[in-house]
């Protein structure tokens, strides 16, 4: 099993274990793919939810840019949602996870077909 695949392994795990979602396994590893070396990296692999300017930087760079959403306050409202999903608590937000709840909250799954 490559590193990649035990990643995908974990964040699947977090899904079913924090967030009580079924994970969709192809989705995942398509979104997780889509991060790219981030995901190998301490700090870039998690999201500082508490941290304004990163959350401004996943409305920007993913969801208007990679999802191609417009603009909005909903977008900032889908992400806190999934902040609390997670756990605003749990200090180990993983960068796939999030961007794979979003793509589900925004029904955006056609992106990564």
């Amino acid at each position: 099993m490559s590193k990649r695949d035990d990643l995908i392994a974990k964040y699947a795990e977090e899904l079913s274990g924090k967030c009580n979602m079924t994970p969709d396994m192809a989705l995942l590893t398509k979104v997780t793919i889509g991060c790219g070396p981030a995901i190998y990296n301490d700090d870039a692999s998690t999201v500082a939810g508490s941290d304004p300017a990163e959350l401004e930087t996943i409305k920007n760079n993913f969801l208007i840019k990679k999802l191609g959403l417009d603009d909005s306050p909903r977008l900032m409202e889908a992400i806190n949602a999934v902040i609390d999903t997670y756990g605003r608590s749990n200090r180990s937000k993983y960068r796939a996870v999030v961007y794979y709840m979003l793509v589900k909250h925004f029904g955006k799954e056609a992106v990564y077909a």
